[in-house]
C-alpha cells in the first residue's frame, strides 16, 4: 500500500480497512487478521494498525472479543452505510475534480458514460487504459 505523506497513516488504514469491509474482502462476521500480521502485510508499526482498528471498533464495523480476536460486523446495514459513505466520497472527489477542469454536469455525465465501458472492458481484459484524446 502506498501512503500519502499528507495524511496520518492510521487514518489511511481506517480507509483501507473500511474499503475491505465495504467490498467484502473482509466479509461480514469474518475474523480480522492479527495486529502483527496486518502490520507486517502493510509495512507499518503495529501501534498504527491498532489505532486504526480501534477506530473501526468505535464505528461498529468491527468488534473485539477478548481472547478470541477481532471480527467484522455481521450487521449488513452497517456495511451498507460504509459502502454508501465511501461511494459518496469518491463521487464528491470526482465532481470537484471535473468542475475544476471546467466541465458542466451534462459533459461530466457523458464523459463518465463513455469511460465506464472502456474502463470495465480494459480492467476485465487486463488492458492498459489510455485517456481519450478529446
Amino acid at each position: 500500500m502506498d501512503f500519502d505523506e499528507e495524511r496520518p497513516i492510521w487514518l489511511q488504514l481506517v480507509d483501507e480497512f473500511s474499503r475491505r469491509i465495504a467490498t467484502a474482502a473482509w466479509p461480514p462476521g469474518a475474523k480480522v487478521g492479527s495486529v502483527r500480521d496486518l502490520a507486517t502485510e502493510l509495512g507499518v508499526n503495529p501501534n498504527t494498525v491498532q489505532r486504526a482498528l480501534n477506530q473501526l471498533d468505535a464505528q461498529g464495523l468491527t468488534t473485539t472479543e477478548r481472547t478470541v480476536g477481532r471480527f467484522v460486523t455481521a450487521d449488513p446495514a452497517l456495511v451498507d452505510v460504509q459502502k454508501a459513505r465511501q461511494t459518496a466520497q469518491l463521487v464528491d472527489g470526482l465532481i470537484i475534480g471535473l468542475r475544476g477542469l471546467g466541465l458542466g454536469q451534462d459533459d461530466a455525465i457523458s464523459l463518465v458514460r463513455t469511460r465506464w465501458g472502456l474502463v470495465a472492458t480494459s480492467t476485465t481484459e487486463g488492458k492498459e487504459i489510455l485517456p481519450s484524446a478529446g
